[in-house]
């Protein structure tokens, strides 16, 4: 009797169709976030700082608003502060006058004291940090908006769905190494640049 000899067949695990369009569709979620994280910082930075009227407010009086966190027993309560400054705002050009203007301070200042201020909206202030602050806002969100880019662009490329660590080395052979190699990059400008727009924000 013959006997037919041959190597068995090897497989390579693949996506199924479906596993592979969800990944697909969840990358251009992804993709759809990071464009309006990046929207947003333009809105909330530079957009919004040109929009803005600057002026300075007088300084009447400053208070500091106590408030405890809820969820916490009596005996270890932690409280927040926010220092509060009330005055006169007046705007750089004398287009605008507000004798009950408030804005959060990041320090309290004595009556007569005079804080670079912005107008935001009709009733709104905010202090102003020049351009630098607001640039600095822009590239927090920026920054963070090349986290979901980067996932979202792997998503798409290769239909990884997020699925763990097999999933995600399917996915890293599909890609090659060239779009591996730019997903890191952005993941790691991503992280490396929020943290520290994060903290020239705070310290401006």
């Amino acid at each position: 009797m013959a006997q037919v000899h041959g190597t068995p067949a090897t497989t390579t695990a693949t996506p199924t169709g479906g596993t592979s369009g969800l990944g697909r569709l969840m990358g251009v979620g992804l993709l759809l976030a990071g464009v309006v994280l990046l929207a947003l910082g333009a809105y909330l930075g530079p957009y919004s700082y040109a929009a803005s009227i600057p002026g300075k407010l007088t300084v009447d009086t400053c208070t500091v608003d106590y408030k405890y966190r809820s969820g916490t027993s009596n005996s270890s309560r932690k409280k927040t502060k926010t220092k509060w400054c009330y005055g006169t705002f007046t705007a750089s050009d004398d287009s605008a006058k507000d004798v009950n203007a408030e804005l959060k301070s990041d320090a309290l200042h004595q009556r007569g004291e005079v804080i670079e201020a912005l107008r935001t909206g009709d009733a709104s202030y905010q202090q102003d940090h020049g351009w630098g602050g607001a640039i600095a806002i822009g590239c927090v969100w920026w920054f963070a908006a090349l986290i979901p880019l980067a996932i979202g662009l792997l998503c798409t490329a290769t239909g990884f769905a997020l699925g763990g660590v097999t999933d995600f080395q399917r996915a890293r052979q599909r890609a090659g190494q060239g779009l591996i190699g730019a997903v890191y990059t952005l993941m790691a400008a991503g992280v490396i640049g929020f943290a520290i727009s994060l903290a020239v924000m705070f310290f401006l």
